[in-house]
């Protein structure tokens, strides 16, 4: 198994901590909105990676936390009315609900900021003690940068980005322009503030995800855990700063290896609120069933940057429609054993640095080559169970083909027309019923006018989209 690491820039073999064990930690949203499709992506990429190390034989510990109190929830609160915990308890179901709608697997460790302050307030104390963090006269905390000789080893950008975060925050008292804030006291009347021994206030961005993974993680001398991911705009200055306080309050390294995903587009233009142009993914799963976009965003190799368009989604999903056929063919029956040297394969692929365009070319490839073996031996029955095992397989490490394939191809159709297929369908068994073929056969091409193909079967008739 080798991944690539965002630090050495280059793939490495994955040597867990803990032998047989991988742990790892995603970066997951600030709860204050809907999810568009950059969250998507990322959490679709460490899904398939929780995936392939389990194929592998690893057993993975996932975490992936919600920000929970922030500077843009509260002010959400403010525009609202809404108490925080309504505000952010709504969008961390919405979350999870468009996630199990992508057929993304729920994380082990679900933790939120405004449950780990006992250990955030640990940690930024441990620092302060260590004159590494200091208070400023206002109550808010800040990392001094300058006492971290490996500032800046994470992204390697530091040098050309140095005064990125002076730029959000101008503070006099700052002993450095680099310095972030590791606690923010509350001002004036705001009400959403949490007690410490160094002031009322609330956490900076950076440590929460700090003080969660060693709250839930116990790692090693070296490292907390095995792999950190997020989205390609964390490295800086997140996952930087995350580092930098880590090492400074544990004496050793955040993690072993750092995996970050590509950005997503949209014809061609990077993704922003900014640009108007941020496309929520409840909008995309009102339009198409969740398991295409779970293919088609994962169509591109994680690392690549993504961009979204419907002309490529549309040809996506006949690539999916092309499985889906198949195990119509070989459907009803039972499985058997994947065949071993296409599991092989498609492990082998995944297991470099996830490389889903040789698995799904693997996947093409015994699509073509079984159909055309079914087409010389229809009633081939080993094949076809070995073609639901190697499916089945598909579904365990990629998540996609679990559906059963008549339902499969009946999204889409609106509810209005499904019961009048429904009701044409029961005209037509009484037709057959009643001897009266002509009728049938005239409800049979009237279901067709309709883009509506059928088949009988011994567990009755069957219909989906032509």
């Amino acid at each position: 198994m080798y991944i690539y690491d965002s630090v050495q820039k280059k793939k490495l073999p994955f040597e867990p901590i803990e032998k047989n064990k991988a742990s790892i930690y995603v970066c997951g949203p600030t709860v204050y909105d809907d999810a568009h499709l950059g969250h998507a992506r990322s959490s679709l990429a460490f899904d398939l990676l929780s995936r392939t190390l389990q194929a592998h034989g690893y057993d993975v510990t996932l975490a992936k936390n919600f920000t929970d109190i922030d500077d843009k929830i509260i002010k959400k609160v403010e525009a609202t009315g809404k108490s925080m915990e309504e505000i952010t308890s709504f969008y961390i179901d919405r979350y999870l609900e468009e996630m199990q709608a992508l057929g993304i697997q729920r994380a082990d460790i679900e933790p939120k900021a405004t449950e780990s302050l006992h250990a955030i307030e640990m940690m930024i104390q441990n620092l302060i003690d260590k004159d590494i963090a200091y208070v400023i006269t206002t109550g808010d905390v800040y990392f001094d940068t300058s006492k971290d000789a490996d500032y800046g080893s994470i992204s390697h950008r530091v040098a050309e980005d140095e005064d990125a975060q002076s730029r959000v925050e101008h503070v006099s008292e700052k002993r450095n322009p680099k310095d972030f804030a590791l606690w923010k006291a509350c001002k004036g009347s705001e009400d959403i503030c949490f007690d410490t021994a160094f002031s009322r206030g609330r956490p900076g961005w950076h440590i929460e995800c700090s003080a969660m993974i060693e709250k839930h993680f116990i790692g090693n001398e070296q490292y907390s855990i095995d792999i950190h991911g997020g989205g390609a705009d964390l490295l800086f200055p997140h996952h930087e700063n995350e580092a930098a306080q880590s090492r400074c309050a544990t004496g050793h390294e955040l993690a072993k290896y750092w995996m970050h995903n590509g950005f997503v587009q949209i014809d061609g233009e990077k993704m922003s609120k900014s640009l108007g142009n941020s496309f929520f993914l409840k909008d995309a799963l009102a339009l198409y069933d969740g398991e295409v976009l779970r293919y088609y965003l994962n169509a591109v190799h994680y690392r690549n940057d993504f961009n979204f368009s419907e002309v490529e989604l549309q040809l996506n999903k006949k690539r999916l429609d092309k499985l889906y056929r198949l195990k119509k063919r070989v459907t009803p029956g039972k499985e058997s054993t994947a065949n071993k040297d296409f599991k092989q394969a498609l492990l082998d692929a995944m297991g470099d640095d996830l490389n889903i365009s040789i698995a799904l070319s693997h996947i093409d490839e015994m699509i073509a080559k079984t159909n055309d073996a079914l087409d010389a031996n229809p009633k081939d029955k080993s094949l076809k169970k070995e073609t639901l095992a190697n499916i089945a397989f598909i579904d365990e490490l990629l998540g996609f083909g679990g559906k059963e394939p008549f339902p499969y191809f009946q999204i889409g159709v609106d509810e209005a027309l499904k019961e009048q297929i429904e009701t044409m369908l029961i005209d037509r068994t009484q037709a057959k019923k009643e001897k009266d073929f002509k009728r049938s056969d005239d409800i049979r091409d009237a279901l067709l006018g309709l883009g509506i193909s059928i088949m009988d079967t011994a567990d009755g008739t069957l219909w989906e989209k032509a």
